[in-house]
């Protein structure tokens, strides 16, 4: 397996293709492998630097997916899309997100470039794979996460976390590592907006690092009038998603992960064209 290097030249765009029934904002649309086939290339099409592909959801509350059924949603999948010329030639590369060894292997052996781990416990097998590796901060799990989150510093404790993870996936042999704050995980609305403004921070640690705001609740929030108003619905999500992502570009992210592909690699490449630096 290629391994790439910790430097990012330009902010990349990873886009999301949720292979499950139940993800908060397109569970269920792409649950046939046809259907995520499609949307794949589609995603590809529109300029997505990185496909993540996810048989499990991580929404708030989520339950646990047993891994043949994890494996039965994302491989063929996987396997579909490997073979697409832009992936083949390296132009762009595919991402598995989960949190379970036997998926992570399945999918690296089955052309995924990258291992996208919400539970920052993969990056020794990562390593071992010869694959690249995102370790992601969640306080708690999933089905939990957001029952009244804690933090003295979120920012210094984020940051703390991310640190080791990234240092551990490293010694362990991993090429590429980003680390990603986990924005929404384990967080309220008042820790997404202080990680966010304080960003830079991280992307000082010296990894590359990835956000993903893309259609989460505290947009909603914020847009319909501050952080504890009630959230605007899904479809009233764009431009906020759209604003925290070149936001989070200009602090210096080298990635960001969205649903909405195409414009989001437009504002991207004005970034770029702007000077962005990580």
């Amino acid at each position: 397996m290629r391994a790439y290097s910790r430097d990012v030249a330009r902010p990349l765009v990873m886009g999301v293709l949720n292979v499950t029934p139940d993800s908060f904002f397109d569970g269920g649309r792409y649950l046939t492998p046809a259907a995520a086939l499609a949307r794949g290339r589609q995603i590809l099409d529109e300029g997505a630097d990185i496909l993540d592909i996810g048989g499990e959801s991580t929404r708030p509350g989520a339950i646990p997916v047993d891994e043949e059924e994890e494996l039965a949603r994302v491989l063929p999948v996987v396997e579909g899309l490997a073979g697409d010329g832009r992936i083949s030639s390296g132009r762009a590369r595919i991402s598995i997100d989960t949190t379970t060894p036997a998926v992570a292997e399945a999918a690296v052996r089955a052309g995924a470039a990258i291992v996208n781990d919400v539970s920052a416990t993969l990056g020794e097998l990562a390593a071992s794979l010869g694959a690249g590796y995102v370790a992601m901060h969640c306080k708690g799990t999933p089905a939990h996460m957001q029952d009244n989150p804690r933090y003295d510093d979120v920012v210094a404790e984020v940051a703390e976390f991310l640190a080791g993870a990234a240092s551990a996936a490293a010694r362990a042999g991993a090429g590429e590592v980003f680390i990603d704050p986990g924005i929404g995980f384990g967080k309220t609305a008042a820790h997404n907006l202080t990680l966010l403004a304080h960003l830079e921070l991280l992307c000082d640690l010296g990894w590359p690092v990835l956000v993903g705001t893309s259609r989460k609740a505290f947009i909603g929030r914020v847009a319909a009038g501050g952080p504890s108003a009630a959230p605007l619905p899904l479809s009233e999500r764009f431009e906020g998603s759209l604003a925290t992502a070149v936001w989070s570009m200009a602090k210096g992210a080298a990635a960001v992960r969205v649903h909405d592909v195409a414009p989001t690699v437009a504002a991207a490449r004005l970034v770029e064209a702007c000077g962005w630096q990580r």
